[in-house]
């Protein structure tokens, strides 16, 4: 007796047929592209973070930006000890010391006077270097690439502008941490004033990277660019009241000091820190004013100059 040998079927059922359908979908939207995010802010967060993620994967950087804040608190601030100075005099109490730097600096001693400054020091500084990345990205290509994709131009600025003012912001706190270590007075500090002084700080650090960003949108030559910042960050330093108070300059610096954006930072952040008098004749909201009016200034001229000035 021959066994007999079942046909294979030539048509699969509708339940083995939808089976395979839902195969076939899935590897078609498992091998199809991803959707392109055109979003502005998704834009604005991916090139800021790129430069966030370079500086934060190179702690030497990190280390190398705070060397100089550091030695000018540990070594100058210490060394220049004007209360030593004073006391030094014969018959001098110390009643009249602290009433003399009170008179003088506004706080009780010089080096909470130059702490706060260099809280503006490390946030002028790394503001400075902000178009540093412009110039990079010129020279290896990157720029090209950004500006081919959905991004906007002023995003591509606001990025830049914003991964320079994170950066001095976490510089400032460092800085801060250490010198209340080294004896910086602490007794008006609280959440609502550290809050309000890193709010003056951030508006420092949005309008002079701002500056230094559109400063460098057409260059591709880093030795320019560290000569404009050259040009640029000592006087803004110096021609303020970030180590020296204005009372002790002469009268035609002082008007200078006066139209300088760092004075009023310093003098801002010293109310706060401090409870300093306003040294600048002005009041601390006076100060927000001028610090709100100059970061909104700049942050538009570089986001128009981008449009014209940004090419492939």
């Amino acid at each position: 007796m021959v066994e007999e040998i079942p046909t294979t079927r030539a048509v699969t059922t509708a339940q083995e047929a939808a089976v395979i359908e839902e195969e076939r979908e899935q590897e078609k939207a498992f091998r199809a592209a991803p959707k392109l995010n055109k979003s502005p802010l998704h834009g604005l967060w991916a090139l800021t973070n790129r430069d966030l993620v370079k500086w934060y994967k190179n702690p030497i950087q990190l280390f190398i930006s705070l060397i100089q804040p550091i030695v000018w608190l540990g070594l100058f601030g210490k060394a220049l000890n004007f209360g030593s100075f004073i006391s030094s005099q014969p018959g001098i109490t110390p009643a009249e010391v602290a009433a003399i730097n009170l008179k003088t600096f506004g706080v009780s001693s010089y080096f909470s006077f130059l702490s706060a400054g260099m809280l503006a020091f490390i946030i002028l500084f790394t503001a400075a270097f902000a178009g540093m990345s412009v110039v990079w990205d010129r020279r290896f290509g990157f720029m090209n690439k950004a500006l081919s994709t959905p991004v906007g131009r002023g995003a591509i600025v606001t990025g830049k502008v914003l991964q320079s003012v994170i950066r001095s912001l976490i510089q400032a706190a460092i800085v801060l941490g250490i010198a209340v270590v080294l004896g910086m007075d602490t007794s008006h500090m609280n959440v609502m004033t550290i809050a309000g002084s890193f709010a003056i700080l951030f508006l420092m650090s949005f309008g002079l990277s701002s500056l230094f960003v559109m400063l460098a949108l057409r260059s591709s030559d880093w030795q320019t660019q560290m000569a404009v910042i050259n040009l640029l960050n000592l006087p803004l330093l110096f021609a303020s009241n970030a180590m020296l108070p204005i009372t002790i300059m002469p009268s035609w610096l002082q008007t200078v000091v006066k139209l300088n954006p760092v004075s009023y930072a310093n003098d801002a952040t010293r109310q706060l820190l401090l409870g300093s008098t306003a040294t600048l004749g002005v009041s601390l909201w006076v100060d927000f004013a001028v610090l709100i009016a100059f970061a909104g200034l700049l942050a538009t001229l570089g986001i128009v100059m981008s449009w014209k000035l940004l090419t492939k």
